[in-house]
């Protein structure tokens, strides 16, 4: 699967959260450049990405700064971490 994320990262959140079929690359990358466009048009600054994983809670392990605050990623990193398995 495809995950289209516009991240605010000075308010540490999800604005756009999409997905998409593996085989929708092609429309996956056409949302989310007109997505960009779009968010630079209104003077809107928010790190755009298109991500794949298996499934959601693959991406959210693997790229958990988008979905958890500040002080949960410290807490992740100050665990034991397993790339496998994500943080223990």
């Amino acid at each position: 699967m495809l995950f289209l994320i516009a991240y605010d990262r000075k308010r540490e959140s999800v604005e756009t959260f999409q997905t998409f079929q593996s085989s929708d690359r092609d429309l996956a990358d056409d949302t989310r450049l007109d997505l960009e466009l779009d968010l630079l048009k209104r003077g809107i600054d928010l790190e755009v990405v298109i991500l794949e994983a298996d499934d959601e809670s693959i991406l959210r392990k693997t790229h958990s700064r988008y979905f958890l605050d500040r002080s949960k990623i410290a807490d992740a990193s100050d665990s034991t971490y397993d790339p496998g398995k994500g943080p223990q």
